[in-house]
């Protein structure tokens, strides 16, 4: 079942049960899409698992990622429940966990390998070795009396990959031949037809382009891709520049990888304190940039306008953006390498020239169905036409489309008498987290936000007294983002006779009722305001009421 991850991108989170045994596969969040007005993160709805807690036996994590363990603080916080992952990935998960005060107190942290197997009740959980932009990533295999039910986590082939990142073929074919009943596999990259690029030719890339650039470089990278943090500090170093980290995000992944080993630093003095970027060169200076929660390209637009706390794009500056960013975030991109030049510097980026992806395309796909031969198929991860171009990648390898099964959240798969059905559905929504709110923003709220930003707001405040049965002042009406007031006398004005004239009307009914007359007023405004000016503010009507000492709004 899962919770998220499907017809979306990130918050990765699938629910496996084992009789009266659940296993828990990632916990991700994802970052807002545009119409999420003021959102900071969303994290899947953990209501199922609220219900049926004493039948979870822990958490188990594919890698560092925030997709595959951002929501983890948030999980913890409510539920004391054992988490499972590689060294790294947990270095990292403790980070996320630490850094929010409701998880802080949370220490069931339990670090595995590719060679670890734990025994449960009704399944016995192994771990095998893949390649992705991050060390230590690791898919996830639960061998059932039914058989074995693997989860690939995020994943690509790389045949030169260097030896923290390779993945463990030997494994996946021992895992295939003992046979596999459903694979649950990574679509992030099923629709590129495009061979990627190895990770050593990425490194001469980047090496190139440090070399033949004269002034400063700004780099702009996601923080948890160590791979290419890896790969930028080598060039600098043989390009013979200094590293400058900016943002506390980066920095405390870095010096994480650092302490593992997992980055390691070609020279001791490579990397140079904020402090002291103005003693550098131009030539001699890269700045890595990761922004905030480890998002680029706004931090690169507060550099084009001269808003970041540090560094001003300039002439003769390069932004090289290392980082491939999202279909929904390419208008953004667009837009950002626009100011970039205007500010005087150049762009360049990894994906105009070369086919970067931490994610398998095609072929990897297909090889990694081919090495497992599963029985039954379910890709995730991605939004449904990538769902849809995976379930037909596979079934060129021979499995048949009832075998495969594109869910949405909450569809339950149901193995029992030796057959997979898509069987009944658990409700399972969004939690969006604003701020310090986890939870309490719904759709009525995003509603309303959006109507503001589109139509603004019209508020109507009028004084009365009932026992007198009339209107003490009249309506005073307050816009903000609805029409400039100025302009708007007559309308303005209109808008408070029909206030006047409604309130009136329910004050001369013997049946006074404070929510009619609220209603009232707000049908009555916003048939004319629309009328007027085809526009739906939210309206608001405030209503005092002298001698009682009480106000309706």
């Amino acid at each position: 079942m899962p919770l998220g991850g499907v017809r979306e991108n990130g918050k990765n989170m699938y629910v496996v049960e084992v009789d009266d045994e659940i296993y828990i596969l990632d916990c991700g969040l994802m970052y807002p899409e545009n119409e999420l007005l003021g959102i900071d993160i969303v994290i899947p709805d953990f209501t199922y698992l609220e219900e049926n807690i004493d039948r979870v036996v822990g958490v188990f994590l594919t890698h560092g990622h925030a997709d595959a363990i951002g929501a983890l603080p948030y999980f913890v916080s409510k539920f004391d429940v054992p988490v499972f992952g590689s060294e790294l990935t947990i270095a990292l998960a403790k980070l996320s966990v630490n850094g929010y005060t409701a998880s802080k107190k949370f220490k069931d942290f339990h670090v595995i390998n590719k060679d670890t197997e734990i025994d449960f009740n009704h399944a016995t959980v192994s771990f095998f070795k893949t390649t992705h932009s991050i060390p230590d990533s690791l898919g996830i295999v639960l061998k059932t009396d039914a058989g074995q039910i693997v989860y690939t986590g995020d994943f690509k082939f790389d045949q030169s990959a260097t030896p923290e990142y390779q993945t463990d073929f030997a494994r996946l074919a021992e895992i295939g031949q003992k046979g596999v009943l459903a694979l649950i596999s990574d679509s992030a990259n099923a629709e590129s037809p495009y061979t990627m690029a190895s990770e050593r030719a990425i490194a001469a890339y980047i090496l190139d382009t440090f070399k033949y650039h004269e002034g400063r470089i700004i780099v702009a990278s996601v923080a948890s891709n160590i791979a290419r943090v890896q790969q930028v500090i080598d060039a600098a170093y043989r390009s013979g520049r200094k590293v400058v980290l900016t943002g506390r995000d980066l920095e405390k992944i870095v010096r994480t990888a650092m302490r593992l080993n997992r980055l390691t630093l070609p020279s001791e003095d490579i990397l140079v304190a904020t402090k002291d970027l103005k003693t550098l060169a131009p030539e001699e200076t890269v700045i890595l940039e990761t922004g905030k929660m480890g998002e680029p390209i706004k931090a690169l637009q507060r550099m084009a306008t001269s808003r970041h706390r540090l560094i001003s794009i300039k002439e003769g500056d390069l932004v090289f953006i290392t980082t491939t960013p999202s279909h929904a975030m390419e208008t953004t991109v667009a837009k950002t390498k626009d100011m970039i030049y205007r500010a005087g510097g150049e762009v360049k980026a990894v994906g105009d020239d070369i086919h970067a992806s931490g994610h398998g395309n095609k072929n990897d796909l297909q090889l990694m169905i081919n090495l497992t031969k599963p029985q039954y198929f379910i890709p995730v991860q991605g939004e449904y036409r990538l769902l849809a171009a995976h379930a037909d990648i596979a079934h060129e390898t021979g499995i048949s489309y009832e075998n495969i099964f594109i869910t949405g959240k909450g569809d339950v798969l149901e193995y029992q008498n030796k057959r997979m059905r898509m069987a009944n559905q658990v409700e399972v929504g969004n939690t969006m987290i604003d701020g310090i709110g986890v939870g309490d923003i719904g759709n009525i709220v995003l509603r309303d936000r959006k109507v503001l930003s589109e139509d603004g707001i019209f508020i109507a405040v009028v004084t009365i007294n009932r026992k007198k049965r009339m209107i003490v002042s009249r309506p005073k009406i307050t816009t903000r983002g609805f029409v400039y007031v100025k302009a708007s006398r007559d309308l303005m004005h209109e808008s408070a006779d029909i206030v006047t004239k409604t309130v009136q009307n329910n004050l001369d009914n013997k049946e006074f009722d404070w929510g009619h007359l609220k209603q009232d007023i707000r049908e009555g405004l916003s048939g004319y305001l629309f009328e007027q000016t085809k526009r739906r503010p939210v309206i608001l009507p405030v209503i005092m009421e002298v001698n009682q000492n009480r106000r309706h709004s």
